[in-house]
């Protein structure tokens, strides 16, 4: 019986913010294609996040590969190969950058691979392996199998995960889901994404959908099921799709706990230089309260380093945070990832650093030339944003004026406080900020029950 791994592997940098994380959800495309595995094969999942690698033969080893681990993830191939293992890579950037994983892995996966795994998995078997498995067309997504979510291993993970929907209708200027999913969005069956969601465990779960309200019909038809279940959820959506109160009606009712809002910027000419013209700035406001009187939270994604973006950027986005009253945020430098059109533009300008896939995490570095600040402008003022985001300071005035799921948001916050903390060893704004927190013990005693 042939013996397989599956790594789902780490990003060092991020992890050390990740791992002071209070929420952290099951990564979910090894669990997801372990459930394609046929009986003949011996499986195990190992997760670098949890537990480290020890580098032991086994007859073959598959890995995801996202841009920012691919140098390490070609460190682990090589240290297989050299065991005696055959290694199989796949994941946005093999299908992206397929010439350069062909080097790295004796297997590469272009493409979605609802199809090409288990066809791959059965010439394995009979020691047919070919070097390279294209998906020319886009797979349905009807019959998945269940994630083998009973073979994840760690302690560390509070969330499970499932999928409802595959890409997304629109076409970011930073996002390369267009080149990766055929430029098609797709739905499961809901009764699939039920019986999926009804097989965890947990209480708590994450969609994974890049556009959970992408398609309202049938996230509707979705929601009205979800409701039976007694769990509680996030996923990620558009602004602009939470003027539907009926949608928003029937997620509160469905459990949600949280969505994430890809606000981006609260500039105009931000937003233009993203290609997301569908976001009004002026709305975002009004579309957090809608959402807090719906009792659900906002996580909002905020993009630094847009070519229209000067100096004034991070304490105009941090004042607009703090104002409209966002419960959390997840905040990046702007990317070039392969496969977007700001990579295609920063390229011909000349203006992309190197092509060390290290330095396209979001977080610790910056890969191009931006045009309203430095280099290191940006990574400090992107650095001093979360420091003064998650500062006591800020964290009452948010909670504060939101009063939605209070306990949860306190300890979300909580949560980025200390892995900002932790992950930059900065102490932006906080020397006064422990009597803030007394202050905020103080505001949830006096606030009405």
């Amino acid at each position: 019986m042939p013996t397989l791994l599956m790594i789902t592997p780490e990003n060092s940098e991020i992890n050390k913010f990740r791992a002071h994380q209070l929420n952290n959800f099951t990564q979910l495309t090894m669990p997801y294609l372990a459930g394609f595995v046929p009986k003949e094969y011996s499986i195990r999942l190992l997760d670098e996040y949890t537990e480290p690698i020890l580098f032991e033969k086994v007859d073959l080893v598959a890995i995801t590969v996202n841009t920012p681990n691919a140098p390490h993830v070609y460190a682990i191939s090589k240290r297989f190969r050299e065991l005696g293992s055959w290694v199989a890579l796949g994941g946005p950037h093999v299908t992206l950058n397929p010439e350069e994983a062909a080097c790295h892995g004796d297997t590469i996966f272009v493409g979605e691979a609802e199809e090409t795994w288990p066809e791959f998995l059965k010439d394995f078997l009979s020691g047919s392996m070919q070097k390279a498995y294209t998906s020319h067309h886009v797979p349905s997504l009807d019959g998945l199998p269940i994630p083998r979510r009973d073979l994840i291993v760690g302690h560390r993970f509070t969330s499970g995960a499932v999928f409802a929907s595959r890409g997304c209708p629109h076409n970011c200027s930073y996002c390369s889901l267009k080149k990766i999913y055929h430029n098609e969005f797709r739905t499961r069956p809901v009764d699939e994404v039920i019986k999926d969601i009804g097989s965890m465990p947990n209480k708590y779960f994450v969609f994974w959908d890049d556009n959970f309200f992408a398609d309202p019909v049938y996230t509707k038809a979705l929601l009205k099921e979800l409701a039976r279940l007694n769990k509680r959820w996030a996923a990620q959506v558009t602004v602009y799709s939470c003027e539907d109160e009926e949608l928003l009606s029937l997620a509160k009712s469905a459990g949600c706990l949280y969505l994430f809002l890809g606000l981006e910027s609260f500039s105009e000419q931000g937003l233009r230089d993203a290609n997301k013209n569908f976001n009004r700035v002026e709305e975002y406001g009004k579309v957090v309260n809608k959402l807090h009187r719906y009792g659900i939270s906002i996580q909002a994604g905020i993009v630094f380093g847009f070519d229209s973006d000067t100096l004034e950027v991070f304490e105009t986005t941090l004042e607009a945070c703090n104002n409209i009253g966002v419960d959390g945020v997840t905040a990046s430098i702007l990317t070039p990832f392969p496969g977007t059109s700001i990579y295609e533009q920063y390229k011909k300008e000349g203006r992309l650093l190197d092509v060390d896939w290290d330095h396209y995490n979001g977080k610790t570095s910056v890969a191009y030339v931006p045009k309203g600040m430095s280099c290191k402008e940006l990574l400090n003022g992107y650095n001093e944003f979360r420091g003064k985001f998650h500062s006591w300071r800020s964290i009452v005035k948010r909670i504060s004026k939101s009063r939605v799921n209070i306990f949860y948001n306190l300890a979300m916050n909580y949560g980025y406080k200390r892995a900002y903390r932790n992950f930059t060893k900065l102490d932006v704004g906080e020397r006064s900020d422990e009597s803030l927190g007394q202050r905020m013990a103080q505001h949830l005693r006096n606030w009405p029950r």
